[in-house]
């Protein structure tokens, strides 16, 4: 359906926002980017407007991704089959190869290269640089994924002090040299945790957390700590969400204010959910 505002209307919307564009201004918010809104060429689009216009604003946008279907489509293309366990890519030193070529190469600077596009002005890094992000072995049987050990945040600050949105790709390295792939929610929780970031918003493929996984119109808007711990014991947090909520509790023990499990599919559901009184999605908050 094509809506057509009027200018009035436009200067409404503006006027509401203005609130939220008064919280939010000069706060950091980390966005972990993946999933349908990754793939999907219009969602793309809009989600670089969408942080290109909160760095317009003010902003500290940090952009942390995967590039999950990249990696196993340029793994095809090379004759190599991925393995997963219990979720996780296993990872020998042939495909953490591809995944730092994929990931710090490819995937980086597209997504650098649509936020300039945009209007923004956009650094790609990867948790190797300047040791963002160090690792050692998670477990022995998934090859080099990592386990974040250390996060240094220096690199990451010194760009949003000089007005860069940072993109950031999930590899780390150890102290011997060593590359990992380091799973992106997880990656995402432990940066926006040492950054002190006023909000995580993690991008998925689901409404957010719901009370029947099946039923979009059950979703819980907002969940504490506690509640998210019992809703995992009853059975309600299964699956793929464990682990998204769990990261959620990981950046929010480590100093993020709150954390939002967000519908990427939506169009323009990062503006939704900072800019207006509807929100979209789950926040999890402490209590």
């Amino acid at each position: 359906m094509d809506m057509q505002f009027s200018n009035a209307q436009r200067a409404e919307v503006l006027t509401a926002a203005l609130p939220y564009i008064k919280k939010y201004n000069g706060k950091c918010v980390v966005v972990k980017y993946g999933g349908n809104a990754m793939i999907n060429p219009q969602l793309k689009q809009q989600v670089m407007e969408d942080i290109v216009l909160l760095w317009l604003i003010g902003v500290k946008v940090v952009l942390v991704h995967g590039g999950g279907p990249e990696i196993s489509e340029t793994m095809k293309r090379l004759g190599k089959q991925a393995q997963f366990v219990n979720g996780l890519r296993v990872t020998d030193k042939e495909t953490v190869d591809i995944v730092q070529m994929v990931l710090a190469g490819k995937v980086n600077k597209d997504l650098v290269n649509l936020l300039q596009m945009k209007g923004g002005h956009a650094v790609g890094l990867s948790g190797i640089d300047g040791g963002i992000l160090e690792a050692c072995v998670k477990d022995e049987s998934l090859g080099f994924v990592g386990e974040v050990t250390k996060v240094r945040t220096q690199p990451i600050a010194d760009l949003l002090e000089k007005n860069y949105i940072p993109v950031i790709s999930t590899i780390a390295s150890d102290r011997q040299g060593n590359t990992y792939n380091i799973n992106g929610d997880t990656a995402a929780a432990y940066i926006a945790g040492a950054l002190g970031a006023e909000r995580l918003i993690m991008m998925t493929d689901i409404a957010g957390v719901m009370m029947d996984k099946d039923d979009p119109d059950s979703l819980i808007p907002q969940i504490t700590l506690s509640e998210a711990r019992k809703l995992e014991e009853t059975g309600v947090i299964s699956g793929g969400m464990i682990p998204k909520v769990e990261c959620c509790i990981e950046a929010l023990n480590a100093g993020v204010n709150n954390v939002i499990i967000m519908d990427g599919r939506i169009p323009h559901s990062i503006l939704m959910e900072l800019l207006t009184d509807e929100g979209a999605g789950t926040m999890v908050m402490k209590g």
